[in-house]
Formats: C-alpha cells, sequence, structure tokens
C-alpha cells in the first residue's frame, strides 16, 4: 500500500548552483503535494555546517513526516544530516531520493569545493532511501554509487547514461524519476 501523499512533505535539497527551472527538481517542486525547496545561503560554495543546518531546520519545521529528494552534494548533506541529527528529527523521514551522489572523496581538485562534506558517512540510513544513478555522471561512478547504496542500506537505480542526472542531461520533468519515486514510496 503507497502512503497516502497528503500526509507527508516533499523536501527538495538541490545540489550546487540550486535547481533552475528546467532541472526535474524544480519541475517536481510544481507536481508533488506539500513540497518545498529547502533553500542555502551559498549555493556556489556549500559548507557542510550550513547545508546541514539548513535541511536540520527544514525537517523540524515541517507539520508532516517528510520525504527528502536529494541531488549531487545534497546526498551528502542528508547522509550527514541523518549520521548526527538528533533521534526525533530523524524520525520524521519517511524516505530519502538520492540522486547522483556526489563522492565528495574523490581527489581530483575540481571537488575541492565539496571538500567539507568529507568523509562520505557509510553508516545505514535509518529510513527507507533510493540511489538513482547515471553510468556516465563525472561526479561518481557507478561502482561507488552501487558502494554507496549498499553502505546505506538503500535500494539502487541504474539510470542510464544521463550525465550527472542535472539540468543539461534535459529530463525535464523526469517521469522516470518519478516511477522510481514511486517505487520509494510504495516501500513508506
Amino acid at each position: 500500500m503507497a502512503v497516502d501523499l497528503s500526509t507527508i512533505d516533499f523536501l527538495v535539497i538541490p545540489g550546487r548552483e540550486n535547481a533552475p527551472a528546467e532541472h526535474w527538481q524544480s519541475h517536481w517542486l510544481g507536481a508533488l503535494p506539500n513540497s518545498s525547496r529547502v533553500l542555502q545561503a551559498d549555493w556556489n560554495r556549500p559548507d557542510v555546517a550550513a547545508w546541514t543546518g539548513q535541511l536540520d531546520a527544514a525537517v523540524a519545521s515541517a507539520p508532516r513526516r517528510v520525504v527528502l529528494v536529494g541531488h549531487s552534494v545534497a546526498v551528502a548533506t542528508i547522509v550527514r544530516w541523518a549520521a548526527a541529527a538528533a533521534p526525533d528529527r530523524v524520525a520524521k523521514v519517511a524516505a530519502a531520493f538520492l540522486a547522483a551522489p556526489t563522492n565528495v572523496d574523490d581527489p581530483d581538485p575540481s571537488f575541492d569545493v565539496v571538500r567539507s562534506f568529507a568523509p562520505m558517512p557509510l553508516g545505514r540510513l535509518p529510513f527507507p532511501a533510493l540511489v538513482a544513478a547515471s553510468r556516465n555522471d563525472p561526479r561518481v561512478t557507478m561502482p561507488q554509487a552501487r558502494a554507496f547504496a549498499e553502505a546505506w542500506g538503500a535500494d539502487f537505480a541504474d539510470v542510464g547514461e544521463v550525465g550527472h542526472i542535472g539540468s543539461a542531461s534535459g529530463l525535464g520533468p523526469w517521469p522516470a524519476g518519478l516511477l522510481l519515486l514511486g517505487g520509494l514510496l510504495a516501500k513508506v
């Protein structure tokens, strides 16, 4: 039995540079009931304390249980928050949709902007989760994305070759992603 969508809030957590209008997360904000974007003070230079603090505040202020919808470095934000947040806050999370998890541990200098999120927590998440990964994502290899999913106790979806699953991928409202989200919600 699927969850009644009127009983949950969707918290959409974009990665660096926010999610512009053509990004699937922005489309989903218009399509999912009770959805809101978790805002950050600085979208270009993510800071682990600031970003997890904003997520904690959003979860705390949500009137219902929440489904987290993260992309890119927001996935690291979610797993870092889940590892450190108060148990009553974490208990409000019904599920997490984790798309294109940036490998914050990658030593390449292009990852320096997200280095404050390293090391990536590898503990089991205390709520149902799904990791959606692309075969040609420049921010995480498919084997690393699978290893993250396994460590977190999350389901895994290979979404083909769609880059970093962002605006440049041209996914629009990403109907295949919504189907994956529906499958995740069926486990709540």
